[in-house]
């Protein structure tokens, strides 16, 4: 039994830093996607146009909605500030970008579905003792 408590007690010290190394991960991830979108506005704006077809959405409004929430929901996520939103908001942008595109490689497949797990992790369990939710709730509670 010692052991056993030994290595809960390691893998609950390890809970923190990996949420932040997750949600550092996928926000990365999605916010170099959006930096991409705005260093070249007339070729997001043609992809949104050809390659993507959002649904519902205005070509250029999908697009200012989706370099938005790539540029906005990561900063959020990576801080812990309304992580379980972010990741949930990061999420709706993963599916829509999934299922926007005709055709998706595999691999890209598989990389959209690893950050959707991350994602999930975060919705489920919130961003972790390292964020600013789990500093700032508690204070707003009192």
């Amino acid at each position: 039994m010692p052991l056993v408590v030994a290595v809960q007690r390691v893998l609950t010290h390890l809970q923190a830093p990996a949420t932040l190394a997750a949600r550092i991960f996928v926000g990365m991830a999605f916010f170099r996607s959006g930096l991409t979108k705005i260093a070249d506005w007339d070729s997001t704006l043609a992809l949104f146009a050809d390659e993507y077809h959002v649904p519902f959405l205005p070509t250029h409004v999908a697009a200012v909605a989706g370099t938005f929430g790539e540029l906005c929901f990561p900063v959020l996520l990576i801080m812990g500030l309304l992580g379980r939103f972010s990741a949930l908001s990061l999420s709706v942008i993963n599916v829509v970008a999934v299922l926007s595109l005709s055709e998706i490689a595999p691999a890209a497949l598989q990389q959209h579905q690893f950050w959707g797990a991350l994602l999930v992790g975060v919705i489920l369990w919130g961003p972790g003792k390292w964020s600013v939710d789990a500093w700032w709730w508690p204070k707003v509670a009192r």
